[in-house]
């Protein structure tokens, strides 16, 4: 479960996923040989967050791939998850690593490479680079005019940590963001939107390997 071997990286939406549920596309890009899922769905509640992440917990377990929960350092100890990806206005890395022990994963989102250099002496095990292109999420830092590679490279450099590469990344540019030193990439829409997203997990995922 070592984050230096993910090249394909989940991040589940509901609302993004063309009318599907989150269990079925997570089943999907478990078969298109996925190597992480993170539970966001943020527009449910916590109880249907919850409910919804007991049903990934199975999945995953069963498959071997590791579960992270976006933010919630609560959630992710209530089902048993692998780890937590943290924002950098969310509960610091420090303290989270505090709540779930030293076995927890442990990501943080990172812009800039001052935030990353804090982010991996505070503890973080990898890290979310981003917007690297333009998105629509309201998650992802400089999300409107995105970071660029340059950046990625800039970040890959400074830390000794995973970074992934995470806003606009699908398999059209996906090699330039793990040609930039990036270990993988962290999606979204490219899977959850995705007519075939089993299919699409394995092609971004294929992409990466042969660019790294």
């Amino acid at each position: 479960m070592n984050p230096t071997g993910w090249r394909a990286y989940l991040v589940t939406q509901g609302s993004l996923s063309a009318g599907r549920d989150t269990t079925s596309i997570v089943e999907a890009a478990i078969a298109g040989g996925v190597d992480a899922v993170q539970l966001r769905d943020k527009d449910r509640s916590a109880r249907d967050r919850y409910r919804l992440g007991r049903r990934l917990r199975d999945l995953t377990a069963a498959a071997d791939v590791p579960l992270i929960v976006n933010d919630r350092v609560d959630l992710a100890a209530a089902i048993d998850a692998d780890g937590v990806h943290l924002g950098q206005s969310d509960l610091p890395v420090a303290v989270a690593r505090d709540r779930l022990g030293d076995g927890a994963i442990l990501g943080c989102s990172t812009s800039t490479v001052a935030e990353a250099e804090a982010a991996r002496s505070a503890g973080a095990d990898y890290l979310g680079v981003g917007a690297v292109y333009g998105t629509d999420s309201k998650d992802v830092p400089d999300a409107t005019n995105g970071i660029g590679t340059d950046r990625v490279a800039a970040i890959a450099d400074a830390v000794d940590v995973p970074v992934f590469g995470i806003g606009g990344i699908d398999a059209t540019n996906a090699d330039a963001v793990a040609a930039a030193g990036a270990t993988g990439a962290a999606v979204i829409s490219a899977i959850t939107a995705a007519e075939d997203p089993e299919a699409a997990t394995a092609t971004l995922r294929e992409v990466i390997e042969d660019a790294r």
